[in-house]
Protein backbone atom coordinates (compact mmCIF):
# COMPACT_ATOMS: atom_id res chain seq x y z
CA UNK A 1 0.00 0.00 0.00
CA UNK A 2 1.62 3.48 -1.04
CA UNK A 3 1.76 5.97 1.39
CA UNK A 4 0.94 9.69 0.96
CA UNK A 5 2.57 12.28 3.08
CA UNK A 6 0.68 14.45 5.25
CA UNK A 7 1.86 18.26 4.89
CA UNK A 8 3.25 17.90 8.50
CA UNK A 9 4.90 15.00 7.47
CA UNK A 10 8.41 15.58 6.24
CA UNK A 11 9.50 13.34 2.98
CA UNK A 12 12.54 11.48 4.13
CA UNK A 13 15.48 12.01 1.59
CA UNK A 14 18.28 10.36 1.56
CA UNK A 15 21.74 12.21 2.68
CA UNK A 16 24.89 11.41 0.61
CA UNK A 17 28.06 12.30 2.20
CA UNK A 18 29.55 14.95 0.76
CA UNK A 19 33.20 14.14 -1.35
CA UNK A 20 35.93 16.31 -0.97
CA UNK A 21 38.22 17.37 -3.77
CA UNK A 22 41.47 16.60 -1.99
CA UNK A 23 39.77 12.98 -1.11
CA UNK A 24 39.95 12.07 -5.08
CA UNK A 25 43.19 11.17 -5.21
CA UNK A 26 43.52 8.34 -2.29
CA UNK A 27 40.21 6.55 -3.22
CA UNK A 28 41.42 6.27 -7.12
CA UNK A 29 44.72 5.21 -5.90
CA UNK A 30 42.99 2.59 -3.55
CA UNK A 31 40.80 1.50 -7.18
CA UNK A 32 43.74 1.16 -8.72
CA UNK A 33 45.59 -1.28 -6.56
CA UNK A 34 42.71 -3.70 -5.93
CA UNK A 35 42.20 -3.31 -9.74
CA UNK A 36 45.88 -4.34 -10.42
CA UNK A 37 45.98 -7.20 -7.88
CA UNK A 38 42.44 -8.60 -9.58
CA UNK A 39 44.17 -8.23 -12.77
CA UNK A 40 47.47 -10.20 -11.79
CA UNK A 41 45.43 -12.84 -9.78
CA UNK A 42 43.82 -13.28 -13.11
CA UNK A 43 46.71 -13.70 -15.05
CA UNK A 44 48.10 -15.96 -12.11
CA UNK A 45 44.99 -18.32 -12.63
CA UNK A 46 45.48 -18.29 -16.51
CA UNK A 47 49.11 -19.01 -16.15
CA UNK A 48 48.20 -22.28 -13.48
CA UNK A 49 45.95 -23.51 -16.08
CA UNK A 50 48.19 -22.99 -19.34
CA UNK A 51 50.44 -25.14 -17.04
CA UNK A 52 48.08 -27.89 -15.70
CA UNK A 53 47.04 -28.36 -19.77
CA UNK A 54 50.12 -28.44 -20.30
CA UNK A 55 50.68 -31.27 -18.08
CA UNK A 56 52.06 -30.20 -14.60
CA UNK A 57 51.12 -31.59 -11.94
CA UNK A 58 49.44 -29.09 -9.22
CA UNK A 59 50.74 -31.29 -6.46
CA UNK A 60 54.05 -30.81 -7.72
CA UNK A 61 57.04 -28.82 -6.34
CA UNK A 62 57.51 -27.30 -10.32
CA UNK A 63 54.02 -26.37 -10.25
CA UNK A 64 54.26 -24.13 -7.06
CA UNK A 65 57.36 -22.84 -7.14
CA UNK A 66 56.51 -21.85 -10.87
CA UNK A 67 53.21 -19.64 -9.51
CA UNK A 68 54.79 -18.87 -6.24
CA UNK A 69 57.60 -16.62 -8.41
CA UNK A 70 54.72 -16.11 -11.22
CA UNK A 71 53.25 -14.06 -8.50
CA UNK A 72 55.90 -12.38 -6.43
CA UNK A 73 57.34 -11.53 -9.61
CA UNK A 74 54.46 -9.94 -11.11
CA UNK A 75 52.00 -7.98 -8.51
CA UNK A 76 54.86 -5.54 -7.04
CA UNK A 77 56.69 -4.99 -10.23
CA UNK A 78 53.33 -3.91 -11.44
CA UNK A 79 51.48 -2.09 -8.81
CA UNK A 80 55.72 0.17 -8.74
CA UNK A 81 55.24 0.59 -12.40
CA UNK A 82 51.72 1.43 -12.48
CA UNK A 83 51.82 4.32 -9.37
CA UNK A 84 55.04 5.68 -11.29
CA UNK A 85 52.73 5.91 -14.26
CA UNK A 86 49.97 7.57 -12.19
CA UNK A 87 52.49 10.22 -10.03
CA UNK A 88 51.47 12.92 -13.19
CA UNK A 89 47.66 12.28 -12.55
CA UNK A 90 48.66 12.55 -8.36
CA UNK A 91 50.02 15.73 -8.69
CA UNK A 92 47.44 17.27 -11.07
CA UNK A 93 44.58 16.69 -9.40
CA UNK A 94 46.53 17.91 -6.18
CA UNK A 95 47.36 20.90 -7.88
CA UNK A 96 43.95 21.14 -9.44
CA UNK A 97 42.37 20.79 -5.32
CA UNK A 98 44.76 23.52 -4.60
CA UNK A 99 43.57 25.92 -6.90
CA UNK A 100 39.63 25.01 -6.21
CA UNK A 101 40.39 26.58 -2.60
CA UNK A 102 40.96 23.49 -0.77
CA UNK A 103 43.80 22.61 1.49
CA UNK A 104 45.61 19.39 -0.50
CA UNK A 105 46.79 16.39 1.70
CA UNK A 106 49.61 15.97 0.00
CA UNK A 107 52.31 18.69 -0.90
CA UNK A 108 52.20 20.81 -4.23
CA UNK A 109 54.65 19.25 -6.70
CA UNK A 110 57.50 21.22 -8.02
CA UNK A 111 56.75 22.02 -12.29
CA UNK A 112 60.71 22.83 -11.87
CA UNK A 113 61.65 19.31 -11.53
CA UNK A 114 64.35 17.47 -14.37
CA UNK A 115 61.19 14.99 -14.97
CA UNK A 116 58.62 17.62 -15.71
CA UNK A 117 60.53 19.79 -17.01
CA UNK A 118 61.87 16.91 -19.86
CA UNK A 119 58.43 15.45 -20.45
CA UNK A 120 56.59 18.95 -20.98
CA UNK A 121 54.20 18.35 -17.83
CA UNK A 122 55.32 21.21 -15.73
CA UNK A 123 54.19 23.45 -18.64
CA UNK A 124 50.27 22.07 -17.15
CA UNK A 125 51.14 22.80 -13.53
CA UNK A 126 52.52 26.08 -14.37
CA UNK A 127 49.62 27.22 -16.12
CA UNK A 128 46.98 25.67 -13.55
CA UNK A 129 49.52 27.94 -10.93
CA UNK A 130 49.70 30.73 -12.82
CA UNK A 131 45.66 30.82 -13.17
CA UNK A 132 45.23 30.01 -9.55
CA UNK A 133 47.26 33.70 -9.15
CA UNK A 134 44.93 35.46 -11.65
CA UNK A 135 41.93 34.20 -9.73
CA UNK A 136 43.03 34.90 -6.22
CA UNK A 137 44.33 38.18 -6.77
CA UNK A 138 41.73 41.19 -5.96
CA UNK A 139 39.79 43.51 -8.27
CA UNK A 140 39.71 47.06 -8.55
CA UNK A 141 36.83 47.60 -6.91
CA UNK A 142 37.50 45.34 -3.97
CA UNK A 143 40.44 47.14 -3.68
CA UNK A 144 38.75 50.41 -3.23
CA UNK A 145 36.94 48.94 -0.76
CA UNK A 146 39.04 47.12 1.61
CA UNK A 147 38.10 44.98 4.60
CA UNK A 148 37.96 47.14 7.64
CA UNK A 149 38.63 44.56 10.18
CA UNK A 150 41.55 43.24 8.50
CA UNK A 151 42.52 46.96 7.73
CA UNK A 152 42.36 47.62 11.49
CA UNK A 153 43.84 44.75 12.45
CA UNK A 154 47.12 44.97 10.03
CA UNK A 155 47.28 48.82 11.13
CA UNK A 156 46.99 48.23 15.61
CA UNK A 157 49.07 45.22 15.25
CA UNK A 158 53.01 45.62 16.37
CA UNK A 159 54.28 43.09 14.10
CA UNK A 160 55.05 44.20 10.72
CA UNK A 161 53.71 42.73 7.54
CA UNK A 162 55.27 43.03 4.01
CA UNK A 163 54.12 41.85 1.13
CA UNK A 164 56.96 41.20 -2.06
CA UNK A 165 57.18 40.44 -5.60
CA UNK A 166 59.06 37.19 -5.44
CA UNK A 167 60.81 38.20 -9.52
CA UNK A 168 62.47 41.04 -8.20
CA UNK A 169 62.02 41.61 -4.46
CA UNK A 170 59.60 44.81 -5.08
CA UNK A 171 57.88 45.53 -1.82
CA UNK A 172 54.46 45.96 -2.57
CA UNK A 173 52.80 46.34 0.48
CA UNK A 174 53.47 47.16 4.19
CA UNK A 175 51.52 48.22 7.36
CA UNK A 176 52.50 50.86 9.56
CA UNK A 177 54.96 48.64 12.01
CA UNK A 178 56.83 47.41 8.91
CA UNK A 179 60.27 48.02 8.98
CA UNK A 180 60.54 49.75 5.51
CA UNK A 181 62.12 52.60 3.93
CA UNK A 182 61.35 54.85 1.19
CA UNK A 183 64.51 54.72 -1.57
CA UNK A 184 66.14 57.69 -3.87
CA UNK A 185 63.28 56.89 -6.08
CA UNK A 186 60.38 57.13 -3.35
CA UNK A 187 59.80 53.17 -3.96
CA UNK A 188 59.27 51.14 -0.21
CA UNK A 189 62.07 48.65 0.49
CA UNK A 190 63.28 46.79 2.89
CA UNK A 191 65.42 48.44 5.78
CA UNK A 192 66.68 44.85 7.29
CA UNK A 193 70.39 43.81 7.24
CA UNK A 194 70.45 40.16 6.80
CA UNK A 195 73.71 38.25 7.79
CA UNK A 196 75.86 37.00 5.22
CA UNK A 197 75.47 33.36 5.17
CA UNK A 198 71.22 33.91 5.09
CA UNK A 199 70.58 36.65 3.15
CA UNK A 200 66.66 37.05 1.99
CA UNK A 201 67.81 37.48 -1.54
CA UNK A 202 69.46 33.77 -1.52
CA UNK A 203 66.46 32.21 -0.10
CA UNK A 204 64.20 33.73 -2.59
CA UNK A 205 66.50 32.38 -5.68
CA UNK A 206 66.20 29.17 -4.26
CA UNK A 207 62.83 29.35 -3.72
CA UNK A 208 61.86 30.67 -7.09
CA UNK A 209 64.61 27.83 -9.27
CA UNK A 210 63.08 24.91 -6.50
CA UNK A 211 60.12 25.24 -4.03
CA UNK A 212 56.71 25.56 -4.66
CA UNK A 213 56.05 26.23 -0.81
CA UNK A 214 58.44 27.24 1.74
CA UNK A 215 59.27 29.14 5.17
CA UNK A 216 62.22 30.23 7.07
CA UNK A 217 63.10 32.22 9.77
CA UNK A 218 66.02 34.41 10.65
CA UNK A 219 66.79 35.69 14.32
CA UNK A 220 68.41 39.23 15.34
CA UNK A 221 68.03 41.05 12.21
CA UNK A 222 68.56 44.40 12.27
CA UNK A 223 67.39 47.48 10.67
CA UNK A 224 70.47 49.88 11.31
CA UNK A 225 73.96 49.79 12.33
CA UNK A 226 74.82 49.79 15.81
CA UNK A 227 75.06 52.85 17.54
CA UNK A 228 72.24 54.23 15.25
CA UNK A 229 69.78 55.74 18.00
CA UNK A 230 66.76 54.47 15.73
CA UNK A 231 68.34 50.60 15.82
CA UNK A 232 65.46 47.89 16.19
CA UNK A 233 66.49 44.68 16.09
CA UNK A 234 63.85 41.97 14.45
CA UNK A 235 62.71 38.56 14.41
CA UNK A 236 61.76 37.73 10.82
CA UNK A 237 59.50 34.95 9.30
CA UNK A 238 58.75 34.53 5.52
CA UNK A 239 56.47 32.50 3.38
CA UNK A 240 56.41 31.82 -0.27
CA UNK A 241 53.86 29.91 -2.15
CA UNK A 242 54.49 29.76 -5.90
CA UNK A 243 51.58 30.89 -8.07
CA UNK A 244 49.83 32.91 -5.00
CA UNK A 245 48.77 37.14 -5.38
CA UNK A 246 51.14 37.37 -2.79
CA UNK A 247 53.79 35.15 -3.53
CA UNK A 248 56.28 36.40 -0.50
CA UNK A 249 54.98 37.30 2.50
CA UNK A 250 57.59 38.49 5.61
CA UNK A 251 56.53 39.18 9.55
CA UNK A 252 58.45 41.01 11.37
CA UNK A 253 58.43 40.73 15.30
CA UNK A 254 60.45 43.72 17.20
CA UNK A 255 62.64 42.22 19.35
CA UNK A 256 64.84 44.65 20.43
CA UNK A 257 64.24 44.69 24.35
CA UNK A 258 65.39 40.91 24.44
CA UNK A 259 68.42 41.57 22.20
CA UNK A 260 69.52 44.94 22.83
CA UNK A 261 70.98 44.10 26.43
CA UNK A 262 73.07 41.64 24.79
CA UNK A 263 74.10 44.03 22.54
CA UNK A 264 75.11 46.05 25.31
CA UNK A 265 76.80 43.61 27.01
CA UNK A 266 78.94 43.44 23.63
CA UNK A 267 79.70 46.93 23.97
CA UNK A 268 80.69 46.82 27.84
CA UNK A 269 83.20 44.03 26.68
CA UNK A 270 84.50 46.01 23.99
CA UNK A 271 85.09 48.90 26.41
CA UNK A 272 86.54 46.54 28.80
CA UNK A 273 88.53 45.57 26.43
CA UNK A 274 89.90 48.89 24.60
CA UNK A 275 90.68 50.25 28.51
CA UNK A 276 92.87 46.78 28.68
CA UNK A 277 94.78 47.68 26.07
CA UNK A 278 96.73 50.45 28.08
CA UNK A 279 97.93 48.73 30.74
CA UNK A 280 99.03 45.59 28.12
CA UNK A 281 101.05 48.00 26.36
CA UNK A 282 102.65 48.64 29.00
CA UNK A 283 103.72 45.41 30.30
CA UNK A 284 104.52 44.59 26.75
CA UNK A 285 106.75 47.33 27.05
CA UNK A 286 108.71 46.70 30.17
CA UNK A 287 109.04 42.83 29.11
CA UNK A 288 110.90 44.15 25.66
CA UNK A 289 113.42 46.59 27.90
CA UNK A 290 113.73 43.05 30.38
CA UNK A 291 114.39 41.21 27.58
CA UNK A 292 117.39 44.02 25.89
CA UNK A 293 118.88 44.79 29.51
CA UNK A 294 119.21 41.44 31.07
CA UNK A 295 120.25 39.52 27.55
CA UNK A 296 123.44 37.64 28.28
CA UNK A 297 122.86 37.75 32.24
CA UNK A 298 120.21 35.06 32.37
CA UNK A 299 120.25 30.95 33.00
CA UNK A 300 118.84 29.72 29.64
CA UNK A 301 115.31 28.78 31.43
CA UNK A 302 115.29 32.09 32.71
CA UNK A 303 115.63 33.52 29.07
CA UNK A 304 113.52 31.44 28.14
CA UNK A 305 110.59 32.07 30.72
CA UNK A 306 110.83 36.06 29.87
CA UNK A 307 110.14 35.03 26.10
CA UNK A 308 107.22 33.12 27.27
CA UNK A 309 106.11 35.93 29.07
CA UNK A 310 106.45 38.33 25.73
CA UNK A 311 104.94 35.98 23.36
CA UNK A 312 102.02 35.84 25.93
CA UNK A 313 101.50 39.27 26.32
CA UNK A 314 101.51 39.79 22.16
CA UNK A 315 99.17 37.34 22.20
CA UNK A 316 96.93 38.67 24.96
CA UNK A 317 96.97 42.11 22.48
CA UNK A 318 95.86 39.83 19.79
CA UNK A 319 93.07 38.79 22.11
CA UNK A 320 91.66 42.11 23.16
CA UNK A 321 92.42 43.45 19.29
CA UNK A 322 89.94 40.63 18.26
CA UNK A 323 87.12 41.43 21.16
CA UNK A 324 87.46 44.85 19.76
CA UNK A 325 86.85 43.56 16.06
CA UNK A 326 84.06 41.62 17.12
CA UNK A 327 82.20 44.17 18.39
CA UNK A 328 82.14 45.75 14.88
CA UNK A 329 81.49 42.54 13.16
CA UNK A 330 77.72 43.56 13.35
CA UNK A 331 78.76 46.30 10.97
CA UNK A 332 80.10 43.85 8.56
CA UNK A 333 83.47 45.97 9.28
CA UNK A 334 86.04 43.20 10.47
CA UNK A 335 88.84 43.94 8.24
CA UNK A 336 92.55 41.96 9.12
CA UNK A 337 95.88 41.50 7.56
CA UNK A 338 96.50 38.56 5.85
CA UNK A 339 100.28 36.39 5.17
CA UNK A 340 101.57 33.54 4.23
CA UNK A 341 101.99 30.94 7.20
CA UNK A 342 101.73 27.88 8.14
CA UNK A 343 98.95 25.59 9.78
CA UNK A 344 101.97 24.26 11.91
CA UNK A 345 103.80 27.70 12.73
CA UNK A 346 99.69 29.16 13.84
CA UNK A 347 99.40 26.32 16.08
CA UNK A 348 103.01 26.21 17.28
CA UNK A 349 102.17 30.09 18.69
CA UNK A 350 99.85 28.13 20.91
CA UNK A 351 101.25 24.52 21.57
CA UNK A 352 102.56 25.28 24.92
CA UNK A 353 99.77 27.03 26.19
CA UNK A 354 97.05 23.98 25.02
CA UNK A 355 99.40 21.45 26.12
CA UNK A 356 99.47 22.60 29.83
CA UNK A 357 96.15 22.64 29.74
CA UNK A 358 95.20 19.45 28.07
CA UNK A 359 97.47 18.09 30.81
CA UNK A 360 95.88 19.67 33.30
CA UNK A 361 92.69 18.20 32.73
CA UNK A 362 93.85 14.71 32.31
CA UNK A 363 93.12 15.39 28.60
CA UNK A 364 94.87 13.77 25.51
CA UNK A 365 95.48 15.79 22.86
CA UNK A 366 96.76 14.70 19.63
CA UNK A 367 97.96 16.85 16.85
CA UNK A 368 98.66 15.24 13.35
CA UNK A 369 99.61 18.47 10.45
CA UNK A 370 100.64 16.77 6.88
CA UNK A 371 103.84 17.58 6.11
CA UNK A 372 102.94 18.49 2.22
CA UNK A 373 99.90 21.01 3.37
CA UNK A 374 99.82 24.21 1.55
CA UNK A 375 100.42 27.29 3.23
CA UNK A 376 97.68 29.39 4.00
CA UNK A 377 96.58 33.25 3.62
CA UNK A 378 96.38 33.63 7.77
CA UNK A 379 96.64 36.46 10.55
CA UNK A 380 98.58 34.40 12.54
CA UNK A 381 97.48 36.00 15.99
CA UNK A 382 93.93 35.78 15.26
CA UNK A 383 93.73 32.01 13.84
CA UNK A 384 95.62 30.65 16.55
CA UNK A 385 92.88 32.26 19.11
CA UNK A 386 90.49 30.23 16.85
CA UNK A 387 92.31 27.01 17.24
CA UNK A 388 92.95 27.57 21.10
CA UNK A 389 88.75 28.14 21.71
CA UNK A 390 88.39 25.33 19.75
CA UNK A 391 90.70 23.17 21.75
CA UNK A 392 89.21 24.63 25.08
CA UNK A 393 85.77 23.78 24.52
CA UNK A 394 86.98 20.15 23.20
CA UNK A 395 88.68 20.04 26.92
CA UNK A 396 86.07 21.60 28.63
CA UNK A 397 83.28 19.01 27.01
CA UNK A 398 85.18 15.98 26.91
CA UNK A 399 85.21 13.02 29.44
CA UNK A 400 88.23 12.61 31.82
CA UNK A 401 91.47 10.95 30.31
CA UNK A 402 89.36 11.17 26.64
CA UNK A 403 91.50 11.82 23.14
CA UNK A 404 91.15 15.20 21.64
CA UNK A 405 92.47 15.02 17.91
CA UNK A 406 93.54 18.04 16.14
CA UNK A 407 94.22 17.60 12.16
CA UNK A 408 94.51 19.27 8.90
CA UNK A 409 93.08 18.15 5.13
CA UNK A 410 93.33 20.06 1.70
CA UNK A 411 89.92 20.45 0.38
CA UNK A 412 90.49 22.24 -3.41
CA UNK A 413 91.86 25.86 -2.47
CA UNK A 414 90.93 25.60 1.19
CA UNK A 415 92.71 24.20 3.70
CA UNK A 416 90.43 23.01 6.37
CA UNK A 417 91.51 22.39 10.34
CA UNK A 418 89.21 20.19 12.59
CA UNK A 419 89.02 19.63 16.32
CA UNK A 420 87.30 16.32 17.59
CA UNK A 421 86.47 15.07 21.09
CA UNK A 422 84.55 12.22 22.12
CA UNK A 423 82.60 13.60 25.11
CA UNK A 424 78.90 14.61 25.98
CA UNK A 425 78.60 15.69 22.30
CA UNK A 426 74.97 18.39 21.75
CA UNK A 427 71.73 17.81 20.62
CA UNK A 428 70.54 18.66 17.47
CA UNK A 429 68.17 21.90 18.97
CA UNK A 430 71.52 23.14 20.54
CA UNK A 431 74.03 22.94 17.50
CA UNK A 432 72.18 25.16 15.36
CA UNK A 433 72.74 28.23 17.75
CA UNK A 434 76.81 27.64 18.69
CA UNK A 435 77.76 30.59 16.64
CA UNK A 436 75.62 33.37 18.02
CA UNK A 437 76.32 35.94 20.39
CA UNK A 438 75.93 35.22 23.63
CA UNK A 439 74.24 31.72 23.32
CA UNK A 440 74.34 28.83 26.06
CA UNK A 441 72.63 25.80 26.39
CA UNK A 442 70.70 25.02 29.28
CA UNK A 443 73.13 22.70 30.46
CA UNK A 444 76.25 24.52 30.18
CA UNK A 445 75.13 27.45 31.85
CA UNK A 446 74.50 25.06 34.67
CA UNK A 447 77.54 23.02 34.28
CA UNK A 448 80.46 24.46 32.80
CA UNK A 449 81.80 28.73 33.10
CA UNK A 450 81.88 31.02 29.95
CA UNK A 451 80.74 34.15 28.40
CA UNK A 452 78.76 32.58 24.98
CA UNK A 453 81.39 34.62 23.22
CA UNK A 454 84.22 32.47 21.83
CA UNK A 455 82.52 30.94 19.18
CA UNK A 456 81.21 33.82 17.98
CA UNK A 457 84.53 35.80 17.67
CA UNK A 458 85.97 32.46 16.37
CA UNK A 459 82.56 32.38 13.43
CA UNK A 460 83.83 36.33 12.75
CA UNK A 461 87.55 35.47 12.76
CA UNK A 462 87.21 32.81 10.09
CA UNK A 463 84.32 34.27 8.14
CA UNK A 464 87.32 37.81 8.05
CA UNK A 465 89.91 35.00 6.56
CA UNK A 466 87.25 34.05 3.56
CA UNK A 467 86.46 30.82 5.18
CA UNK A 468 83.90 29.23 6.96
CA UNK A 469 83.04 27.30 9.92
CA UNK A 470 80.82 23.90 11.12
CA UNK A 471 80.19 21.64 13.61
CA UNK A 472 78.99 18.60 13.55
CA UNK A 473 77.71 16.39 17.02
CA UNK A 474 76.01 13.50 18.25
CA UNK A 475 74.72 13.51 21.96
CA UNK A 476 76.42 11.14 23.88
CA UNK A 477 79.13 10.32 21.14
CA UNK A 478 81.83 13.79 20.84
CA UNK A 479 81.62 16.87 18.38
CA UNK A 480 84.02 18.09 15.69
CA UNK A 481 84.33 21.33 15.19
CA UNK A 482 86.26 22.15 11.88
CA UNK A 483 86.68 25.87 9.53
CA UNK A 484 88.65 26.64 6.45
CA UNK A 485 91.17 29.27 5.37
CA UNK A 486 91.96 29.98 1.99
CA UNK A 487 95.47 28.20 0.58
CA UNK A 488 97.45 31.26 0.16
CA UNK A 489 98.59 30.93 -3.60
CA UNK A 490 94.76 30.80 -4.44
CA UNK A 491 94.47 34.58 -2.79
CA UNK A 492 97.82 35.85 -2.64
CA UNK A 493 96.72 38.29 -6.13
CA UNK A 494 93.96 39.57 -4.49
CA UNK A 495 96.27 40.70 -1.13
CA UNK A 496 98.51 42.52 -3.29
CA UNK A 497 96.11 44.32 -4.56
CA UNK A 498 94.55 45.44 -1.47
CA UNK A 499 97.86 46.30 0.50
CA UNK A 500 97.35 42.63 2.09
CA UNK A 501 94.21 43.15 4.03
CA UNK A 502 91.25 40.44 3.64
CA UNK A 503 89.39 43.18 1.65
CA UNK A 504 89.48 41.29 -1.62
CA UNK A 505 88.68 38.11 -0.35
CA UNK A 506 85.27 39.19 1.89
CA UNK A 507 83.94 41.55 -1.26
CA UNK A 508 80.95 40.71 -3.21
CA UNK A 509 78.18 42.28 -5.55
CA UNK A 510 76.35 42.86 -2.53
CA UNK A 511 79.11 44.17 -0.41
CA UNK A 512 80.04 41.15 2.07
CA UNK A 513 81.23 37.16 1.36
CA UNK A 514 78.67 34.78 1.21
CA UNK A 515 79.36 32.13 3.44
CA UNK A 516 77.22 29.47 4.65
CA UNK A 517 77.92 27.96 7.94
CA UNK A 518 77.32 24.65 8.32
CA UNK A 519 75.52 22.89 11.29
CA UNK A 520 75.05 18.76 11.48
CA UNK A 521 73.41 17.10 14.76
Amino acid sequence: MEVTPTPNQPVKQSQKPVLQMRDYWSRYRAIVIVSVCLMQLTIICIVAMALIIGGAKPASMLFWITVCATTLASVPLNLYLTMQLLVPLRDLTNTITNAAGEKPRLPLANPNTPRYESDGFGRFLQYIYDGSATKDAPSKDSADSPNELLAAALKNTRAGVIVMNAKDGRVVFANKNAPVRLDINEQPELELMFNPEGLLSDWLDHCRNTAVHAEKTWYRVANRIVGDTERRIFNVSANYEKGSAAEVVLVTFDATDKYQPEDDDLDFIAFAAHELRGPITVIRGYLDVLDIELEGTLAPDQQQLIQRLIVSANRLTGYVNNILNASKYDRRHLRIHLSEETVTGVYDSIKDDMELRASSQSRLLAVTFPADLPSIAADRTSLGEVIANLIDNAIKYSNEGGSIAVNATTEGSFVRVSVTDHGIGMPSNVVGNLFQKFYRSHRSRETFAGSGIGLYISKAIVESHGGSIEVTSREGEGSTFSFTVPVYASVADKLQANDRTNAGLISSSEGWIKNHSRFKS
